[in-house]
């Protein structure tokens, strides 16, 4: 299994450097062909949202047509594939960023049963409180 850095998923999806495109795209398409895993951790589809939207300016419409095209990628092993579609989905719908939402599902997953936040955005959510 190749774990994939964030540089390496931001260059293949936005194409803004001739070098670094073409081995990013070649490491892809040569794992997907030799059948080797992708792995996509949820820091990095984390950190691909930042720069993406800051960036790059993206609109959270565009941010989630790419984080989808990510998770639905049968060629890619993401962490937590069904966390991170509902994370996707609070997203495009909430007030807060896509890291609240993944922090929620992740914790959610690993048992918790509220997540303590500042964030005010946050506090409008049932599984959030404020300390």
């Amino acid at each position: 299994m190749i774990g994939l850095d964030t540089n390496v998923v931001v260059r293949f999806v936005v194409e803004d450097d001739d070098e670094q495109t073409l081995k990013a795209t070649k490491l892809i398409e040569d794992a997907v062909e030799a059948g080797d895993a992708l792995y996509v951790s949820e820091v990095v589809l984390c950190e691909v949202v930042w720069v993406l939207g800051r960036v790059y300016r993206l609109t959270k419409e565009e941010l989630v047509d790419i984080l989808r095209a990510l998770v639905q990628a049968r060629e890619l092993d993401i962490g937590s594939r069904e966390g991170v579609r509902r994370a996707l989905d609070a997203f495009m719908g909430g007030k807060g960023d896509f890291p609240d939402y993944l922090i929620r599902e992740l914790a959610l997953g690993a048992g918790c049963d509220r997540i303590a936040t500042f964030d005010k955005a946050l506090l409008e959510l049932p599984e959030f409180f404020s300390p």
